[in-house]
């Protein structure tokens, strides 16, 4: 059986973020899926911002290979050796960075390394993720070059495709879902009867945004939203309330939910803080044991919605609604829209009805694999492409 290397771009397992993880692992996950039903085995090299050489133990992975300036001007070579490497690329982008709302810097690595990646006739992929928004017109033509150099695109929600259809680059675009649905894991038993909120409380908004000056645009007092709907689920009978950190990284004060949340716990002494946990796995496993989830940061809602757990989701891009609408899934509070007061209302209804959430969990995750298998059959003919090419 043919063995073939599939370079894994912005993926990484060893990111201070859980959700890049969920991705990565997801991604494997379902790429060794698709690689039975096209007859080859796999293994991986994992391109991004990881660790040189991070593999953690996993036989999978050949190669990890980390992004830097030096390397993406040539000067030197361990990255184009590491394109060169593989068969097909999977690029996700990170889930959510193929956009400039997060500066230019960013955006350069992520055009350069795509256009990289396919030199030469390599097939790159555009693997399920938000494509745009760009508000500068010249990021706009950036994206538009990445995304005409893709063997295939594929969105991870409703509006990505839309941004993708309006740019006119004559070739389809596959519409699928966050691959994070697809990730293993093994639910952690309830050690409590009472109703067990988890609320995931970003370090990056709790801060303010990188700029420390409220850089996404939320039409709210973070803090103080997320404060007060701690008292709420407090003054409920029987719950308990744990935060749970999904990106903790000790480096970048400025993006740890794990400080933001020992500060929160600090003057809220009845919260607990969770964690940290040692893999994207494990945080949905622990996850799965709530009785309800709120949280800004999107992965750590998807391993709540994945697992069935009734949820609203903070968000504060347009990737939140973008997914869960493409799941026919409304309860999303937006705090780019709306005001401190309707979000708390809204995290009320939701918590009271969360049975009638839970049941629409359920129907939105039947859509969600509905999606996944789509995305596991084009894998396979791509697969299938490499066997033979």
């Amino acid at each position: 059986m043919k063995l073939l290397n599939v370079g894994l771009l912005w993926h990484s397992v060893d990111s201070a973020n859980l959700g890049v993880g969920a991705l990565t692992y997801s991604q494997m996950h379902l790429v060794e899926q698709a690689a039975r039903m096209a007859e080859v085995e796999v293994k991986f090299t994992i391109i991004g911002w990881t660790r040189e050489g991070a593999r953690l133990a996993d036989s999978r992975i050949t190669k990890a290979c980390q992004v830097n300036g030096r390397r993406l001007l040539g000067l030197d070579k361990s990255l184009r050796q590491a394109f060169a490497g593989c068969d097909l690329v999977l690029d996700i982008g990170e889930g959510d960075s193929f956009s400039d709302i997060y500066g230019w810097k960013r955006l350069a690595f992520l055009i350069g390394t795509k256009l990289l990646a396919s030199r030469g006739g390599r097939p790159l992929v555009l693997s399920p993720q938000t494509l745009g928004p760009f508000k500068h017109p010249v990021a706009a033509w950036l994206g538009d070059l990445a995304m005409r150099r893709a063997r295939a695109v594929c969105s991870r929600d409703a509006l990505s495709t839309a941004y993708f259809q309006s740019r006119k680059l004559n070739k389809p675009v596959n519409e699928i879902i966050d691959v994070a649905f697809a990730l293993p894991f093994e639910a952690v038993p309830r050690s409590s009867e009472k109703i067990r909120v988890g609320i995931n409380v970003s370090g990056l908004l709790w801060g303010g945004g990188y700029s420390g000056n409220n850089q996404f645009g939320l039409t709210l007092d973070y803090q103080a939203t997320v404060l007060e709907l701690i008292d709420y689920f407090l003054e409920q009978p029987n719950v308990e309330v744990v935060l749970v950190p999904h990106v903790v990284n000790a480096e970048r004060e400025a993006e740890d939910d794990l400080r933001a949340s020992q500060r929160i716990a600090s003057i809220r002494p009845a919260v607990s803080v969770a964690g940290p946990f040692a893999s994207a796995m494990e945080a949905k496993g622990y996850i799965a044991g709530f009785g309800f989830f709120t949280g800004a940061r999107m992965h750590a809602c998807i391993a709540a919605f994945s697992s069935g757990v009734p949820c609203v989701p903070m968000a504060y891009s347009r990737k939140f609604a973008g997914l869960f609408n493409t799941m026919n899934y409304t309860h999303v509070a937006d705090c780019t829209k709306e005001t401190q007061a309707q979000v708390v209302s809204r995290m009320k209804t939701a918590f009271s009805g969360r049975e009638q959430l839970r049941e629409e969990t359920r129907r939105g995750n039947e859509i969600a694999q509905q999606r996944l298998e789509k995305y596991r059959r084009l894998l396979a003919e791509l697969l299938a492409e490499a066997k033979h090419g």
